[in-house]
C-alpha cells in the first residue's frame, strides 16, 4: 500500500513539472537562455540534455545533504554543488561535443545561475525526499525540453 502512495506521489510530481510548473511556459524562468539557445533544435536538445543532468544530479545532492546543511549557507552550497555540475558538464560538452560546446558559448556555464536549478533546488530538492526530488527534476527538464523544442521548431 504504501509503495503504492509513494509511485502516485512520484508521477505527479513528475507531471507537475512537465504541465503545471513548466519552466518556460508557465513560470516565464530562463527565457533570455531559452531564446538564445533555440536557434536550431540540435541547440534546444544539447541546452536541454544539459540542464537535465545538472537539474537532475543537483536535486539528488542537496535532497540528501537537506538535513545537514545550515540554513544560514544554503543559498551558497546549492550553488557550489550545481557549478560542480556545470563544470563537469562543460567539460564533457568541450571534450565530447565540440561543436555543441562552442555552439552554446557562454549560455552553457550561465546554468549555474539558471532561476530554474537554483529555484528547484531551494522550493523543492531542500525540502523533499531524493526520491520525490529525482521525480522533480525530471518533470522540469521534460518540461524544459519541451518548451525549447517547441520553440526551436519553427526556428
Amino acid at each position: 500500500m504504501q509503495n503504492g502512495k509513494i509511485g502516485k506521489r512520484f508521477w505527479k510530481e513528475f507531471a507537475k513539472g512537465i504541465i503545471i510548473s513548466n519552466p518556460v511556459f508557465i513560470l516565464a524562468l530562463g527565457l533570455c537562455p531559452t531564446l538564445a539557445v533555440t536557434s536550431s533544435l540540435d541547440n534546444a536538445l544539447g541546452m536541454s540534455a544539459g540542464v537535465i543532468f545538472v537539474l537532475l544530479c543537483s536535486n539528488i545532492i542537496i535532497s540528501s545533504m537537506r538535513k545537514i546543511i545550515p540554513k544560514t549557507v544554503r543559498i551558497p552550497v546549492f550553488i557550489v554543488v550545481i557549478a560542480t555540475f556545470v563544470t563537469i558538464l562543460s567539460l564533457v560538452f568541450q571534450a565530447y561535443l565540440p561543436s555543441l560546446y562552442e555552439s552554446l558559448g557562454i549560455y552553457l556555464a550561465l546554468i549555474v545561475v539558471n532561476c530554474i536549478i537554483l529555484g528547484r533546488a531551494e522550493a523543492f530538492a531542500s525540502k523533499n525526499s531524493v526520491f520525490l526530488s529525482i521525480a522533480d527534476a525530471l518533470g522540469i527538464g521534460i518540461g524544459f525540453t519541451l518548451a525549447l523544442t517547441i520553440i526551436s521548431l519553427p526556428r
